[in-house]
């Protein structure tokens, strides 16, 4: 199971939300590029990346600070956050990005999707982030009648490279992620994945890659806070 360290990126700083909210950010680091090399040096495999205003604006805002990211760091990074056309994923893999993540327009406009997916295979991924089972778009600020199984199942057949499943009343809590619902998702489709929102500890990690169908898990505030020492995280990952 591969663990990605997450960068938010909030006017150009690497911040946490908690449960999604905008005006509850916490400011981890004003250098994202840094803490991207950081994390790096500690020997991670992966990076993922939210451009949050873009999540709410619609559109990439956070663009600078990705750039610097990208021109800093060799492992490969994801983003998610503003994505919502052809061009802007184009602009974004040209730059560098190992995969782009696709999280309201896969609600609004799945077909958009399917093409990138054939355009670009193995570097789209779809963003699924839910409160209480149902989809949530826009920067979570717009809730939706979707199951998440429902929308992870449409696109069984468009060659995503993974789904990364948020649950959105875990994410920043720091109360551990929702096991039984990532599991269960993992079981119901084919496509890779990934565990976001909640990861807290080691003993997460553990639980999370004991399922046997989770393929990796992103945490954010845990490592900041010193809860998960990511060099620790990966050795027992990979034993």
């Amino acid at each position: 199971m591969i663990l990605f360290p997450a960068i938010d990126l909030k006017d150009g700083q690497c911040v946490r939300l908690l449960r999604g909210a905008m005006d509850h950010a916490t400011v981890f680091n004003d250098d994202p590029a840094a803490q991207a090399a950081a994390f790096q040096a500690a020997g991670c495999e992966w990076i993922h990346l939210v451009d949050l205003n873009g999540a709410f604006a619609g559109t990439p805002v956070n663009a600078a600070a990705v750039e610097s990211i990208l021109s800093r760091v060799t492992v490969p990074c994801q983003l998610g956050g503003g994505i919502r056309d052809m061009a802007t994923i184009a602009t974004w893999l040209d730059r560098g990005l190992a995969r782009v993540i696709l999280g309201t327009v896969a609600v609004e406009d799945p077909d958009l999707v399917r093409l990138a997916a054939r355009e670009y295979p193995g570097r789209v991924a779809v963003g699924i982030d839910a409160r209480n089972g149902r989809v949530a778009t826009k920067g979570w600020a717009t809730e939706t009648d979707i199951l998440v199984t429902d929308l992870a199942r449409s696109f069984e057949d468009a060659g995503v490279a993974a789904i990364i499943y948020t649950d959105i009343n875990r994410d920043g809590a720091m109360q551990g992620p929702n096991i039984e619902a990532t599991e269960a998702l993992a079981r119901a489709v084919s496509i890779p994945v990934i565990a976001s929102g909640g990861v807290s500890s080691i003993a997460d990690l553990i639980a999370l890659r004991d399922t046997g169908v989770i393929a990796g898990a992103i945490s954010g505030r845990a490592l900041y806070d010193g809860a998960i020492d990511l060099t620790q995280a990966l050795a027992v990952l990979q034993r």
